[in-house]
């Protein structure tokens, strides 16, 4: 790796991008695979290491997308690859819907001491994001007996049909695949950029929506079986709420009777300085769904909740990959290394990060607002600060611009960028990070 170990903070661009080995494997990718994945741009990643990554023609990026806030321990870190081999050394799978293994019973007892609420706990194991939220949905329907579900507008919760269902981020998610699962009502968000009240009237507000339009017109709230929410929306463009918006949220579902269902897939083990982010708020729900960051790379999605809630029998829902021994190793060791620092590490070059974005404010009106907690940030581009109007198609250029200076964003929402780099970042690579951006914004806002 001795090409990536020698830029530690400056990106190295060698040829013009896409280079031609990279042309010639998005021409084979074309023809065999399926046309519904999003690329913003022709990266194809030859090796990776820490928060670089290394391209088929020798250009190196800095990567502040982990694979889509994934690889939390940065690419291949090196006690993650070690567990990874030891574990395949024994052996590679034995479902754990079926018969036993320790890695999995570890992996429960961990989550178990992590876990945002009050124990004891049971998990249980898929292999993604979508699916700890079709678990955690499922498990919500047969623990209250209630057919009705709560969700936001402007979030994601992945694309099987359930978990569609309560998805609300981008009508092309939905286009196509009506009808979706009965018994899901949206209610909308809180944004404190865009309201014009404060933080506690627009908190209040969402809570209102659904307490006097919600159940006095159209849904009993004794029928409602769980209210799913992402604690900071991911897709929905890195949107923080108030957290007297968590807060009320949680005494609303008690006093009726109905499940929290956090989604922490996305903005959970580590990433906003706390291993799990609805901490920030002081909020504990019933049920907290996991994936991405959990395993460092390899496909896990977990759903845990009170042990008292997840009572269903055998057979009522299972996964014949999910924990996969492999998986939980690569788990284990990324709890471990996330309690060793990597938390810490993420809140201070967070905040180090962050605070040289919100520099860039006085020089590039495009940006009209800068949030996040950690390592989760997102940059909401604008035309105008004052109307607020949405600069979508400079977002879309902006997200280029980085690409061929050498660092990798992905859009969120309507017309923001995130950074979810691993957890390993450096104070020197954030830095690197801000002066790409000053120059990708000179760029598009010229």
């Amino acid at each position: 790796m001795s090409t990536i170990a020698g830029v530690k903070t400056v990106p190295c661009i060698r040829t013009p991008l896409p280079g031609p080995a990279a042309k010639a494997i998005i021409e084979r990718d074309g023809r065999v695979v399926s046309p519904s994945y999003t690329r913003d741009y022709p990266l194809v990643i030859a090796r990776g290491e820490g928060a670089a990554v290394e391209d088929v023609d020798g250009n190196v990026f800095l990567d502040c997308t982990a694979g889509i806030a994934v690889t939390a321990t940065g690419h291949s870190h090196p006690d993650v690859v070690a567990a990874v081999v030891e574990q395949a050394g024994r052996f590679l799978h034995m479902s754990g819907t079926d018969f036993y293994y320790e890695p999995q019973v570890r992996l429960g007892e961990e989550l178990s001491a992590i876990a945002p609420m009050p124990g004891p706990h049971r998990s249980f194991f898929g292999n993604s994001g979508t699916e700890a939220n079709e678990a955690a949905l499922k498990l919500a329907k047969y623990y209250t007996k209630r057919p009705s579900v709560i969700a936001f507008f402007g979030a994601f919760h992945g694309r099987s049909m359930g978990s569609l269902s309560v998805t609300a981020s981008k009508v092309v998610q939905r286009r196509g695949f009506a009808p979706m699962v009965p018994g899901v009502f949206h209610a909308p968000y809180p944004d404190p950029y865009r309201s014009t009240a404060s933080p506690e009237a627009c908190a209040a507000d969402a809570i209102r929506f659904i307490e006097e339009q919600l159940f006095v017109h159209v849904l009993p709230p004794e029928e409602v079986g769980a209210v799913i929410v992402e604690p900071i929306q991911g897709e929905g463009g890195y949107i923080v709420p108030p957290d007297a918006f968590l807060q009320q949220l949680r005494e609303l579902t008690r006093r009726h009777g109905i499940l929290l269902i956090v989604d922490e897939v996305q903005s959970g083990m580590g990433r906003t300085g706390r291993m799990f982010a609805i901490e920030h708020a002081g909020v504990e729900p019933d049920i907290v769904t996991i994936g991405k960051g959990i395993a460092s790379g390899l496909p896990l999605g977990v759903a845990t909740a009170r042990s008292e809630i997840m009572s269903w029998p055998p057979g009522a829902h299972a996964s014949t990959f999910g924990g996969n021994p492999v998986a939980c190793a690569a788990a284990l060791a990324t709890i471990r290394l996330l309690r060793e620092g990597l938390m810490e590490n993420a809140a201070s070059v967070g905040a180090h990060l962050k605070a040289g974005i919100e520099a860039l404010m006085a020089r590039h009106p495009l940006v009209g607002d800068v949030r996040g907690r950690g390592l989760m940030i997102g940059i909401e581009l604008v035309c105008d600060r004052q109307t607020k109007a949405r600069a979508t198609a400079e977002r879309n250029a902006l997200v280029q611009e980085c690409f061929r200076r050498g660092l990798l964003v992905l859009g969120a929402g309507r017309n923001a960028i995130r950074l979810s780099p691993p957890l390993v970042l450096t104070t020197a690579q954030a830095d690197t990070a801000v002066e790409i951006l000053d120059e990708a914004l000179g760029a598009v806002g010229g």
